[in-house]
């Protein structure tokens, strides 16, 4: 476009040199030269028309106007007579735009990048667009941190007046900083503050964080970061004065040189608040954490401002203005706050919108929500309905923007946006050993059964040694008010005897049906009864455990079970939470209108705390107790067992605890764990974003330490006993379930201890 403006201006300055021709009536106008442009499209850029009088001023006029179309790379106008001949030239059209040597940007990015500056297919070729876009490309990777990046156009023409272009990138050696040193910091050293910055020099990890690389953008991210670092320490007064980044002749070493000035530490001498408090004063005032004599701190000032706002909200006024003015002396070193409040004009909802849901149904988000249609704005109710949402477990992110509406300023519009993750999963697995030879299973699992909200799921084992079929079932909205009902159908076959791996088989028939009633938004009580008939075949060598077992019930022992549980969540969300705890309590008590008697209580809890923007600690807490009825011994079938991941991580799965040596009847002898009636289990994690992953929720990493153990009936529960373990370990947001995978080291390992160090669990959260 640069060269048709010049062009046209010399046309435009030297019309008589171009042309010199004498005035005539244009009779018809002929253009000259064109392939792909048509010449009406000429004709509809000339200013002049037939039966007008051309003039040398005319014809300048015409050539500026065709040039600045940036279709013609040359225009010369000639009269024949009364005729006006436009001889054009036409400007190449791009055919093809390809990139080579791009390797830290896919291809589709970089081409998205020169499409926005005009340099794409079909379009017409222009110098100008061409270097803007060369110079994009080589902005894209200095903001890796690549300065020795090259780009080499190659231009090849093609038939019918097209070209293709070719970008070849060299993007050079990744330039990494050698040196990030600070100047006029006194209270803090450059090792702390270089502690506080997401850039750094290169170390271990760097390979795979990147941080070493030198970009714009991060570096002003780190000093809004050193900024609130000083903040929150009193230095009310600080300033980044300078920031120079040097970089060393072989563009692959960076520096960065940052001048601050501290300034000294403030302590608050008064809060005061003006402007409309609505009334509430002292209400709002206990809002506030900062208290005249405590060090000065932005971080605990701007909480203090979101909470008072906050509070505003749930009062109806989504728009309030909470703004703190500080007033210095600088004499004592201390600052008092004026916190003004603007409540605004009091709002309520006028319509509540979904969206994202591309299969869930809008009621099954609807009935979660808090916050109604045509009632007051409550910021309180409005978190606690995204928080519902969220715990569903259907989405991987929901949001509730607030927008006003247009001449109404008393009403607001939430639009509640939902990202779906899939909720769905379907397992397939065959396999082939000498003893059991084909082993076939599968299973459908839907959390959100045709965007209903509803939970089916159904599995098959096909194994000789094990068989099963699993069919479960829940509405969490059996009912309107939020009762819900589930309901499981199942039977399971252990066959030892058939792979001569043991002289016994079992076998459990089950049907259970529960109902949860919620009595607040947080607590639900629920109870039910289950059915289950146990049948035992034992052989002439069948351990003492099972023999006990049928000599006490019998071969075919049944039982009548009353379940009552207690649950409560106040997580702020089911598949990554960072903050809140559930708990859960139930107990089963077997009725006497059947052959098993016995009882079994038990208390779970996950505890999470947030730590800083980014890490959340989190505790979790297992025990469960079982006792037999009427004199009668607690079934060995429904041991408790502890080992594996859910309990302890490290050992293999179900084996700690006590063990029996079991004769087989090939005369061989194999370890056996026994379980136990007693279980014991917790664990601590820190859990943390995965490096170099940023703040993505799906993919977070953590550590653990466990602890845990079963024990037998009528045995003391002693730490000697426990087991420990620690390790490191991943959670992922797969596409078939929430995935856990941990590599654990055991801490307190005896003899006879089973460990398994490489351990996963699909559909777990903690």
């Amino acid at each position: 476009m640069a060269l048709a403006a010049l062009g046209a201006a010399l046309y435009a300055a030297f019309p008589l040199a171009a042309l010199a021709l004498d005035p005539f009536v244009i009779r018809d106008i002929r253009v000259e030269g064109v392939q792909r442009t048509e010449p009406g499209t000429v004709f509809s850029y000339l200013p002049v028309k037939v039966g007008d009088r051309m003039t040398d001023e005319k014809a300048g006029e015409a050539v500026k106007a065709l040039f600045a179309t940036g279709f013609f790379r040359d225009v010369r106008l000639e009269a024949e007579g009364d005729v006006l001949v436009v001889y054009v030239e036409e400007r190449p059209a791009i055919a093809s735009v390809d990139i080579t040597g791009a390797k830290e940007f896919e291809k589709d990015v970089l081409r998205r990048v020169l499409r926005e500056q005009g340099l794409a297919e079909a379009r017409i070729l222009d110098r100008a667009v061409l270097e803007r876009a060369e110079q994009e490309l080589k902005r894209q990777y200095l903001s890796r941190g690549k300065y020795g990046v090259q780009v080499t156009t190659t231009i090849t023409p093609l038939e019918r007046n097209r070209v293709g272009i070719v970008l070849a990138v060299d993007e050079g050696d990744n330039a990494k900083i050698a040196e990030i040193r600070f100047v006029g910091n006194n209270a803090f050293t450059d090792k702390q503050l270089r502690g506080e910055l997401s850039l750094s020099t290169p170390t271990w990890f760097t390979w795979y964080s990147k941080a070493d690389r030198y970009a714009r953008e991060k570096l002003a991210a780190d000093l809004e970061a050193l900024r609130s670092f000083y903040h929150d320490r009193g230095y009310l007064e600080f300033n980044v004065e300078s920031t120079q980044v040097s970089i060393s002749p072989d563009k692959e070493r960076v520096e960065i040189t940052i001048g601050i000035v501290e300034g000294e530490v403030f302590r608050v001498s008064e809060v005061r608040f003006g402007g409309e408090l609505l009334g509430r004063k002292e209400e709002l005032e206990a809002l506030v954490q900062l208290k005249p004599g405590d060090v000065y701190s932005g971080k605990k000032l701007a909480d203090s401002t979101k909470r008072v706002s906050e509070k505003l909200g749930t009062l109806g006024y989504a728009f309030a203005n909470v703004n703190a003015v500080p007033q210095l002396d600088r004499a004592k070193r201390e600052v008092a706050f004026d916190i003004l409040v603007d409540p605004g004009r009091r709002v309520y909802v006028r319509r509540i919108d979904i969206a994202g849901n591309m299969r869930t149904r809008d009621e099954v988000i609807r009935r979660e929500l808090r916050q109604f249609e045509d009632a007051w704005y409550d910021a309180d109710r409005i978190r606690t309905s995204r928080e519902r949402i969220d715990r569903l477990g259907y989405f991987t992110e929901v949001k509730i923007d607030t927008k006003t509406v247009p001449d109404a300023p008393d009403q607001v519009d939430l639009q509640v946006v939902v990202t779906e993750r899939p909720t769905g999963n379907i397992s397939l697995g065959a396999g082939f050993s000498s003893t059991e030879k084909l082993v076939l299973s599968g299973g459908i699992q839907q959390e959100n059964f045709l965007g209903t909200g509803k939970s089916l799921g159904i599995n098959v084992n096909t194994s000789k040694l094990s068989q099963s079929i699993v069919l479960s079932q829940t509405e969490p909205y059996f009912t309107d008010d939020g009762v819900s009902q589930s309901f499981d159908l199942y039977t399971r076959t252990f066959n030892a005897i058939e792979l001569k791996l043991g002289d016994y088989s079992t076998r459990a028939t089950g049907l259970g049906m529960r109902f949860g009633i919620p009595y607040t938004e947080i607590d639900r009580i629920s109870f039910g009864l289950a059915f289950e008939k146990n049948d035992v075949t034992l052989g002439p060598l069948a351990p003492q455990r099972y023999v006990n077992f049928v000599k006490d019930y019998g071969n075919s022992a049944s039982a009548l079970l009353a379940i009552v549980g207690w649950s409560r969540d106040t997580r702020d969300s089911a598949l990554v939470p960072t903050r809140g705890r559930v708990q859960t309590a139930s107990i089963e008590v077997t009725l006497p209108v059947a052959e098993l008697r016995y009882w079994r209580a038990g208390y779970n809890q996950q505890w999470y705390f947030p730590i800083g923007r980014d890490y959340t600690l989190a505790f979790s807490g297992d025990v469960g107790f079982g006792r037999g009825l009427g004199g009668l011994s607690y079934p060995v079938l429904k041991n408790y067992y502890v080992g594996g991941v859910g309990s302890v991580r490290g050992y293999y799965p179900n084996s700690i605890g006590p063990y029996e040596i079991e004769t087989l009847p090939d005369g061989t002898t194999r370890r056996v764990p026994l379980g136990g009636q007693t279980r014991v289990a917790g664990s601590v994690e820190l859990i943390f974003p995965l490096p170099g992953t940023g703040k993505d929720r799906a993919l977070r990493s953590f550590v653990f330490f466990d602890a845990g153990s079963v024990f037998a009936g009528g045995a003391s529960l002693s730490a000697s006993d426990l087991r420990f373990s620690t390790g490191v370990g991943i959670n992922w947001i797969s596409p078939i379930g929430p995935l856990k995978l941990s590599l654990g080291v055991p801490l307190r390992r005896k003899p006879t201890d089973e460990t398994q160090r490489f351990q996963f669990q699909i559909g777990t959260g903690f």
